[in-house]
């Protein structure tokens, strides 16, 4: 009798954790915040389940309230995001080496995390030296990258201009995209075209090609940058191939890693 009631003590805990990850990332879904509600309709758990995970989730961190009485993610978050990210890059890194050592040029990984590119690997060139706004832990806008046009190219276009209401598009050079509809427009042609590329829109005189990693649980994005002299169209189209296939190699080296449900 002692060991059924365990079993259904776990299998119940089990399942509260579940529900409560399921909240999580129904409120990371909503992009800001959400009322229990609105929490509940999106989920189908019933309220009062609903109000004791939140709750808990609140105490620890994970939660906030807001002023509104409506709930976001918490900070307690960051830390967990920004340790899976750098393990992302760890092991990601042997690839960009690889990518490094067959085009010559610097290789980068980046994530998309609260509406910022995050750049969580890189590995530089050995044939060349060059200073770049590209370095682990830097975030940056995404409109303004060409690793952050490859991740926004893969979401549905009412996400994209969700996100860019809340970021907005500031200008960093004369060539980077300041208008919403015309943004679009340009990411529906990364998408047929597969690669993303910078035209120095963060940084003058660097070039970027970048291309989305497939079937991530989170945007991410891999890329080769350098100087436009050295970038030249031609070698952009020599290089694309190259840094597509590093991305779907990422991506199966990630799905690997991923436990099976």
């Amino acid at each position: 009798m002692a060991t059924a009631r365990a079993g259904r003590a776990g299998n119940g805990g089990v399942q509260s954790l579940q529900r409560a990850f399921e909240l999580l990332e129904r409120l990371a879904d909503t992009g800001g915040e959400a009322s229990l509600s609105e929490l509940a309709a999106s989920s189908g758990l019933p309220m009062p389940t609903i109000h004791r995970l939140i709750r808990t989730l609140v105490t620890l961190g994970y939660v906030r309230q807001n002023t509104n009485r409506r709930y976001a993610l918490g900070a307690r978050l960051i830390r967990l995001g920004e340790h899976a990210s750098l393990q992302f890059g760890t092991w990601a890194r042997p690839l960009l080496a690889e990518l490094v050592d067959e085009v010559g040029e610097t290789a980068n990984l980046a994530v998309l995390e609260r509406d910022e590119v995050v750049y969580v690997a890189q590995v530089a060139s050995r044939r060349h030296s060059m200073r770049m706004f590209t370095e682990v832990g830097r975030r940056l806008l995404p409109h303004g990258t060409g690793v952050g046009k490859a991740m926004l190219a893969t979401l549905p276009p009412d996400d994209v201009r969700a996100l860019l209401a809340r970021t907005g598009m500031p200008s960093y050079t004369d060539h980077t995209h300041t208008d919403v509809d015309t943004f679009l427009a340009h990411l529906e042609h990364i998408a047929e075209q597969g690669y993303a590329l910078d035209e120095s829109e963060q940084e003058l005189g660097v070039r970027c090609i970048a291309v989305a990693v497939p079937d991530t649980p989170v945007p991410a994005a891999v890329s080769v940058s350098g100087p436009e002299g050295r970038l030249t169209d031609t070698m952009v189209r020599d290089i694309a191939p190259a840094v597509q296939r590093i991305a779907k190699r990422l991506s199966e080296q990630l799905t690997a890693r991923l436990p099976v449900e």
